[in-house]
């Protein structure tokens, strides 16, 4: 069956200017032709959106779905890991009713959530998993708690993940490249909600980085590194890590080294803002230290943000959902905007970069022939108004690989 959407604007994720009455042509789940004069094929179907913005299905580089804010620490240890399987599975829906249709999980999902929904047994969207997060002892990934507790629960599918050693870390790495993995993510700083690190230390040495780089590539696959210490983010950069998530602590030398190399940014603005809030509505849900850590970080984020949108760094748009709740993902655009971006760049970035950085770009990210139909109809104009995106009511059509998940525009009619 050909079906065409009847597009008022379409911006096509490329970051060029937005087209007026243009017909998208798709046929199953491929885009086959973008009409930008108009005109619908004979017979086809057709999605009157008109009226609309339609543009391409967001793609958020950075999220947890296994994590489901907000618990307390008492709830956290009382919930069975298969529980902890049947919300990631509602996160992701709730992720794709929110106009994500692909996600990279940066921890914590094993691979079985991607393939019930890869096979369609529940909705939400393509899925690149990092399974387990490599840390070095004491580092941000190690859940060993002051009094020697350690409340990562040991599970098949989630290898352990700490290391000590070039060869401890090249061991783990083949084990998390085994259980399924898209892409290894390592630690080279300390980070906000660990207990026994803070934001400013280095995690890993430039031998233990180097060895998962050599694992992941020889695997075809690329490392994506939470890195807020100025050291653990150049450490990362120089041993050739393809992605800096969070990046608060960015200097002039950083920089330089990401462009060099085109090291992409995830930069979650939205993370720490969401724990201060969390904090504020569910007293206990977040610990203290992460209060702390959130507040003492928060302006440094922002100013790291501006100065490598200023510079040109590639930005991939994430957000570290689980940090906060699943849904409202679209917030980070936002922030983006206000920090420096336009929000057509905040646009590309959350479609043709995040693809690029996810390892998609020959799968989404545009309207461009050949690709993935996945694709938003959405109320209003996001170029003048960022904020629609957060507006579910507004999404009104979210359609992935071709198959409308929302469709409030009525069935489509033939041509």
């Amino acid at each position: 069956m050909t079906l065409a959407i009847q597009c008022g604007r379409l911006i096509d994720g490329s970051g060029r200017d937005p087209v007026r009455g243009a017909v998208v042509i798709i046929e199953g789940d491929t885009i086959t032709e973008v009409r930008e004069s108009g005109g619908i094929p004979n017979g086809a179907q057709v999605i009157d959106a008109s009226g609309l913005t339609v543009m391409p299905g967001m793609i958020d580089c950075h999220v947890h779905l296994t994590s489901s804010p907000p618990k307390t620490m008492e709830q956290r240890l009382a919930t069975p890991f298969s529980l902890t399987v049947a919300e990631a599975l509602g996160n992701a829906r709730k992720t794709l009713d929110s106009g994500f249709t692909s996600v990279r999980d940066a921890g914590g999902t094993p691979r079985g959530v991607k393939m019930a929904i890869e096979q369609g047994l529940f909705p939400g969207p393509r899925m690149r998993i990092a399974v387990s997060a490599i840390s070095q002892t004491g580092g941000h990934g190690d859940a060993t708690m002051p009094n020697g507790v350690r409340i990562r629960v040991p599970n098949a599918e989630l290898p352990e993940n700490l290391v000590d050693g070039p060869e401890s870390a090249r061991k783990t790495a083949r084990e998390i490249l085994r259980a399924g993995a898209d892409q290894i993510k390592i630690m080279t700083s300390g980070g906000v909600l660990s207990p026994n690190d803070e934001p400013g230390a280095t995690g890993m040495t430039r031998e233990e980085i180097r060895a998962v780089v050599y694992e992941a590539h020889a695997a075809h696959k690329t490392v994506m590194s939470h890195a807020q210490a100025t050291q653990g983010i150049l450490n990362a950069v120089l041993e050739g890590v393809e992605s800096i998530e969070h990046g608060i602590y960015l200097d002039e030398r950083t920089i330089a080294e990401m462009k060099a190399r085109g090291t992409f940014l995830v930069a979650t603005l939205v993370a720490p803002v969401w724990v201060l809030r969390l904090a504020e509505r569910n007293p206990g849900s977040m610990p203290a230290y992460g209060v702390r850590k959130s507040k003492e970080v928060l302006e440094s984020h922002q100013a790291s943000f501006r100065y490598a949108v200023e510079q040109g760094v590639r930005i991939a748009m994430g957000t570290d959902m689980g940090v906060g709740p699943h849904g409202p993902n679209a917030e980070e655009l936002e922030l983006m905007v206000q920090h420096g971006m336009t929000p057509m760049q905040a646009i590309v970035a959350a479609t043709a970069t995040a693809a690029e950085c996810s390892r998609l770009g020959k799968v989404t990210g545009t309207i461009t022939p050949g690709l993935r139909a996945d694709i938003l109809a959405v109320e209003g104009d996001p170029l003048a108004d960022i904020k629609v995106l957060q507006d579910a009511a507004k999404l009104r059509v979210i359609m992935k690989d071709g198959a409308a998940h929302k469709n409030d525009l009525g069935p489509a009619a033939s041509a």
